[in-house]
Protein backbone atom coordinates (compact mmCIF):
# COMPACT_ATOMS: atom_id res chain seq x y z
CA UNK A 1 0.00 0.00 0.00
CA UNK A 2 2.77 2.44 0.77
CA UNK A 3 5.01 2.26 -1.99
CA UNK A 4 1.97 2.35 -4.12
CA UNK A 5 0.93 5.61 -2.49
CA UNK A 6 4.30 7.08 -2.68
CA UNK A 7 4.43 6.28 -6.49
CA UNK A 8 1.91 8.14 -6.99
CA UNK A 9 3.28 11.18 -5.28
CA UNK A 10 5.96 10.83 -7.17
CA UNK A 11 4.55 10.28 -10.26
CA UNK A 12 2.66 13.88 -9.75
CA UNK A 13 5.95 15.44 -9.21
CA UNK A 14 5.91 15.92 -5.36
CA UNK A 15 9.96 15.17 -4.33
CA UNK A 16 9.88 12.74 -2.04
CA UNK A 17 12.36 11.21 1.37
CA UNK A 18 11.36 7.92 1.85
CA UNK A 19 12.46 5.39 4.55
CA UNK A 20 11.54 2.04 5.57
CA UNK A 21 13.18 -0.85 7.94
CA UNK A 22 13.90 -2.70 4.35
CA UNK A 23 15.78 -0.60 2.34
CA UNK A 24 15.37 -2.77 -0.71
CA UNK A 25 11.70 -1.92 -0.50
CA UNK A 26 12.32 1.70 -1.67
CA UNK A 27 14.08 0.28 -4.57
CA UNK A 28 11.75 1.02 -7.32
CA UNK A 29 11.10 4.54 -5.48
CA UNK A 30 14.58 5.36 -5.33
CA UNK A 31 15.41 4.47 -8.74
CA UNK A 32 12.07 6.64 -9.81
CA UNK A 33 13.84 9.96 -8.19
CA UNK A 34 13.01 9.64 -4.14
CA UNK A 35 15.86 10.51 -2.07
CA UNK A 36 16.41 8.01 0.74
CA UNK A 37 16.48 9.05 4.38
CA UNK A 38 18.35 6.94 7.51
CA UNK A 39 15.39 7.35 10.09
CA UNK A 40 11.89 9.02 10.18
CA UNK A 41 13.41 11.54 11.75
CA UNK A 42 15.06 12.47 8.53
CA UNK A 43 12.38 11.98 6.91
CA UNK A 44 10.62 15.07 8.56
CA UNK A 45 13.48 16.80 8.08
CA UNK A 46 13.74 16.73 4.98
CA UNK A 47 9.84 17.26 4.43
CA UNK A 48 6.71 19.70 4.56
CA UNK A 49 4.60 16.70 4.87
CA UNK A 50 5.31 13.55 6.14
CA UNK A 51 3.01 10.16 5.54
CA UNK A 52 3.18 7.00 7.05
CA UNK A 53 1.56 3.58 5.90
CA UNK A 54 2.34 1.13 8.81
CA UNK A 55 0.62 -2.00 10.12
CA UNK A 56 -0.72 -1.07 13.32
CA UNK A 57 -0.66 1.19 16.42
CA UNK A 58 2.62 -0.28 18.04
CA UNK A 59 4.47 0.45 14.74
CA UNK A 60 2.80 4.32 14.41
CA UNK A 61 3.32 5.33 17.68
CA UNK A 62 6.82 3.87 17.24
CA UNK A 63 7.83 5.37 14.06
CA UNK A 64 6.54 9.12 15.03
CA UNK A 65 7.54 8.78 18.93
CA UNK A 66 9.97 6.53 19.52
CA UNK A 67 13.84 7.23 18.99
CA UNK A 68 14.61 9.18 15.74
CA UNK A 69 11.41 9.11 15.13
CA UNK A 70 8.83 11.78 13.38
CA UNK A 71 8.44 13.64 16.05
CA UNK A 72 11.98 14.71 16.86
CA UNK A 73 12.01 16.16 13.23
CA UNK A 74 9.06 17.86 12.00
CA UNK A 75 9.86 21.70 11.85
CA UNK A 76 6.70 23.84 13.50
CA UNK A 77 3.89 24.30 10.87
CA UNK A 78 4.71 20.92 9.21
CA UNK A 79 2.01 18.10 8.79
CA UNK A 80 2.32 14.86 9.71
CA UNK A 81 -0.19 12.43 8.26
CA UNK A 82 -0.77 8.54 9.47
CA UNK A 83 -2.47 6.24 6.44
CA UNK A 84 -2.43 3.33 8.36
CA UNK A 85 -5.55 1.80 10.46
CA UNK A 86 -4.61 1.83 14.17
CA UNK A 87 -6.06 3.16 17.48
CA UNK A 88 -7.85 6.43 17.87
CA UNK A 89 -6.39 6.41 21.51
CA UNK A 90 -2.56 6.08 19.82
CA UNK A 91 -3.20 8.65 17.33
CA UNK A 92 -4.48 11.19 19.92
CA UNK A 93 -1.48 10.74 22.03
CA UNK A 94 0.73 11.57 19.10
CA UNK A 95 -1.15 14.54 17.78
CA UNK A 96 -0.37 15.92 21.75
CA UNK A 97 3.09 15.01 21.27
CA UNK A 98 3.02 16.54 17.91
CA UNK A 99 0.91 19.90 18.57
CA UNK A 100 3.76 20.33 21.48
CA UNK A 101 6.06 20.91 18.38
CA UNK A 102 4.03 23.32 16.42
CA UNK A 103 3.33 20.81 13.47
CA UNK A 104 -0.05 19.32 13.03
CA UNK A 105 -1.35 15.75 12.60
CA UNK A 106 -3.80 14.47 10.69
CA UNK A 107 -5.36 10.22 10.68
CA UNK A 108 -6.33 9.77 7.24
CA UNK A 109 -6.16 5.75 7.20
CA UNK A 110 -7.52 4.34 3.48
CA UNK A 111 -9.70 1.76 2.23
CA UNK A 112 -9.68 0.70 -1.31
CA UNK A 113 -6.55 -2.27 -1.09
CA UNK A 114 -3.65 -2.35 -3.05
CA UNK A 115 -4.92 -2.13 -6.65
CA UNK A 116 -6.80 0.93 -5.35
CA UNK A 117 -3.51 2.44 -3.99
CA UNK A 118 -1.85 1.72 -7.65
CA UNK A 119 -4.65 3.53 -8.87
CA UNK A 120 -4.88 6.89 -6.64
CA UNK A 121 -8.45 5.72 -6.18
CA UNK A 122 -8.50 4.82 -2.72
CA UNK A 123 -11.38 6.32 -0.22
CA UNK A 124 -9.32 8.25 2.70
CA UNK A 125 -11.17 9.04 5.94
CA UNK A 126 -9.33 12.15 7.29
CA UNK A 127 -9.38 13.51 11.05
CA UNK A 128 -7.67 16.52 12.51
CA UNK A 129 -7.89 20.03 11.96
CA UNK A 130 -10.19 21.18 9.02
CA UNK A 131 -7.87 23.96 7.71
CA UNK A 132 -4.75 21.79 8.18
CA UNK A 133 -6.99 19.18 6.12
CA UNK A 134 -7.73 21.87 3.32
CA UNK A 135 -3.71 23.22 3.02
CA UNK A 136 -2.38 19.13 2.39
CA UNK A 137 -5.94 18.26 0.12
CA UNK A 138 -3.54 18.24 -3.27
CA UNK A 139 -1.54 15.66 -1.15
CA UNK A 140 -4.17 13.52 -0.32
CA UNK A 141 -5.89 14.09 -3.87
CA UNK A 142 -3.03 12.24 -5.41
CA UNK A 143 -3.64 8.73 -3.47
CA UNK A 144 -7.05 8.76 -3.44
CA UNK A 145 -10.61 9.65 -5.31
CA UNK A 146 -12.87 10.01 -2.45
CA UNK A 147 -11.32 11.90 0.53
CA UNK A 148 -13.70 12.79 3.61
CA UNK A 149 -13.02 14.93 6.22
CA UNK A 150 -14.41 13.32 9.35
CA UNK A 151 -14.32 15.81 12.30
CA UNK A 152 -11.43 15.94 15.34
CA UNK A 153 -8.04 14.35 15.38
CA UNK A 154 -8.94 10.52 15.77
CA UNK A 155 -12.28 10.04 13.47
CA UNK A 156 -10.70 9.10 10.89
CA UNK A 157 -9.49 6.01 12.32
CA UNK A 158 -12.99 5.65 14.03
CA UNK A 159 -14.36 5.98 11.05
CA UNK A 160 -12.17 3.04 8.83
CA UNK A 161 -12.84 0.90 11.92
CA UNK A 162 -16.47 1.06 12.10
CA UNK A 163 -16.41 0.57 8.12
CA UNK A 164 -14.39 -2.59 8.28
CA UNK A 165 -16.26 -4.22 11.13
CA UNK A 166 -19.45 -3.76 9.15
CA UNK A 167 -17.90 -5.27 6.04
CA UNK A 168 -16.33 -8.03 7.60
CA UNK A 169 -19.16 -9.30 9.45
CA UNK A 170 -21.23 -8.63 6.53
CA UNK A 171 -18.87 -11.40 4.14
CA UNK A 172 -19.73 -13.72 7.24
CA UNK A 173 -23.85 -12.97 6.67
CA UNK A 174 -23.31 -13.55 2.95
CA UNK A 175 -20.81 -16.73 3.44
CA UNK A 176 -23.29 -18.35 5.92
CA UNK A 177 -26.23 -17.15 3.52
CA UNK A 178 -24.31 -19.03 0.54
CA UNK A 179 -23.79 -22.19 2.49
CA UNK A 180 -27.47 -22.16 3.17
CA UNK A 181 -28.64 -21.86 -0.44
CA UNK A 182 -26.48 -24.03 -1.74
CA UNK A 183 -27.33 -26.97 0.76
CA UNK A 184 -31.09 -26.05 -0.18
CA UNK A 185 -30.79 -26.55 -3.61
CA UNK A 186 -29.62 -23.45 -5.02
CA UNK A 187 -27.32 -22.74 -7.34
CA UNK A 188 -24.63 -20.24 -5.88
CA UNK A 189 -24.27 -17.94 -9.28
CA UNK A 190 -28.43 -18.01 -9.03
CA UNK A 191 -28.21 -16.60 -5.34
CA UNK A 192 -25.61 -14.44 -6.27
CA UNK A 193 -28.10 -12.80 -8.97
CA UNK A 194 -30.55 -12.70 -6.38
CA UNK A 195 -28.92 -10.54 -4.03
CA UNK A 196 -27.69 -8.06 -6.80
CA UNK A 197 -30.57 -7.79 -7.86
CA UNK A 198 -32.60 -7.37 -4.55
CA UNK A 199 -32.53 -4.56 -2.03
CA UNK A 200 -29.16 -6.22 -0.79
CA UNK A 201 -27.56 -5.54 -3.50
CA UNK A 202 -28.74 -2.16 -4.44
CA UNK A 203 -27.53 -0.73 -1.44
CA UNK A 204 -30.88 0.86 -0.65
CA UNK A 205 -30.21 0.96 3.27
CA UNK A 206 -27.69 2.97 2.58
CA UNK A 207 -28.62 5.40 -0.19
CA UNK A 208 -32.46 5.70 1.12
CA UNK A 209 -33.50 4.23 4.59
CA UNK A 210 -30.84 5.55 7.08
CA UNK A 211 -31.22 8.68 5.96
CA UNK A 212 -35.01 8.62 5.70
CA UNK A 213 -35.70 6.38 8.65
CA UNK A 214 -32.57 6.63 10.87
CA UNK A 215 -31.27 10.24 10.86
CA UNK A 216 -34.79 11.62 11.32
CA UNK A 217 -35.73 9.29 14.09
CA UNK A 218 -39.28 8.26 12.11
CA UNK A 219 -40.00 4.74 12.18
CA UNK A 220 -43.64 4.77 11.98
CA UNK A 221 -43.86 5.12 8.07
CA UNK A 222 -42.51 1.45 7.16
CA UNK A 223 -41.09 0.26 3.91
CA UNK A 224 -41.06 -2.96 5.75
CA UNK A 225 -42.58 -3.64 9.05
CA UNK A 226 -40.32 -5.58 12.26
CA UNK A 227 -42.59 -8.00 12.48
CA UNK A 228 -41.89 -9.10 8.93
CA UNK A 229 -38.55 -9.28 9.35
CA UNK A 230 -39.15 -11.64 12.81
CA UNK A 231 -41.14 -14.06 10.04
CA UNK A 232 -39.01 -14.16 7.43
CA UNK A 233 -36.02 -14.68 9.76
CA UNK A 234 -37.46 -17.48 11.15
CA UNK A 235 -38.14 -19.09 8.44
CA UNK A 236 -34.60 -19.09 7.13
CA UNK A 237 -33.59 -20.09 10.49
CA UNK A 238 -36.30 -23.00 10.59
CA UNK A 239 -35.08 -23.99 6.82
CA UNK A 240 -31.33 -23.56 7.85
CA UNK A 241 -32.24 -26.61 11.30
CA UNK A 242 -33.53 -28.82 8.25
CA UNK A 243 -30.64 -28.70 6.18
CA UNK A 244 -28.15 -28.99 9.28
CA UNK A 245 -26.65 -25.45 8.36
CA UNK A 246 -25.28 -23.00 11.10
CA UNK A 247 -26.77 -19.56 10.45
CA UNK A 248 -24.69 -17.83 13.92
CA UNK A 249 -25.20 -14.19 11.90
CA UNK A 250 -29.01 -14.28 11.32
CA UNK A 251 -29.30 -15.78 15.02
CA UNK A 252 -27.91 -12.72 16.52
CA UNK A 253 -30.22 -10.97 14.49
CA UNK A 254 -33.43 -12.15 14.66
CA UNK A 255 -32.45 -12.22 18.70
CA UNK A 256 -32.68 -8.13 18.57
CA UNK A 257 -35.08 -8.01 16.16
CA UNK A 258 -37.38 -10.03 18.93
CA UNK A 259 -36.32 -7.75 21.50
CA UNK A 260 -38.38 -4.98 19.27
CA UNK A 261 -40.85 -7.09 19.24
CA UNK A 262 -40.95 -7.78 22.75
CA UNK A 263 -41.37 -3.72 22.98
CA UNK A 264 -44.48 -3.58 20.58
CA UNK A 265 -42.94 -2.48 17.58
CA UNK A 266 -43.64 -5.30 15.52
CA UNK A 267 -46.05 -2.91 13.32
CA UNK A 268 -42.96 0.12 12.85
CA UNK A 269 -40.13 -0.38 10.11
CA UNK A 270 -37.80 -3.15 10.91
CA UNK A 271 -35.17 -0.31 11.25
CA UNK A 272 -36.76 0.60 15.10
CA UNK A 273 -34.08 -1.83 16.27
CA UNK A 274 -31.87 1.19 16.12
CA UNK A 275 -33.81 2.74 18.88
CA UNK A 276 -31.89 -0.73 20.82
CA UNK A 277 -28.59 0.78 19.71
CA UNK A 278 -29.11 4.05 20.50
CA UNK A 279 -30.72 3.22 23.97
CA UNK A 280 -27.64 0.83 25.02
CA UNK A 281 -24.85 3.56 23.45
CA UNK A 282 -26.59 6.63 25.37
CA UNK A 283 -26.75 8.62 22.54
CA UNK A 284 -29.35 9.20 18.97
CA UNK A 285 -28.19 8.65 15.36
CA UNK A 286 -29.17 11.63 13.77
CA UNK A 287 -28.63 14.32 10.76
CA UNK A 288 -28.43 17.57 12.98
CA UNK A 289 -27.08 19.26 9.51
CA UNK A 290 -30.05 20.77 8.46
CA UNK A 291 -30.94 21.58 12.36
Amino acid sequence: MGSRMASNLLKAGHPLTVHDLDTAMAATLLQAGATWAATPKAVAEASEVVLTSLPGPVEVEAVATGSDGVVEGLAAGAVYIDLSTGSPAVVRRIAERIKATGAHMLDAPVSGGPIGAEMGTLAVMVGGDEAVFQRVMPVLETIGAGISYIGGIGSGTVAKLVHNAISMSTRIVVQEGLALAVKAGVEPTKMLEVLRNGAFGKQVLLSEHIPDLVFKGDFDHPRFTLGMSHKDVSLALELAKEMDVTLSMAELADQEILLGVERGWASRDNLVTYLLAEERAGIEIRDLSDA
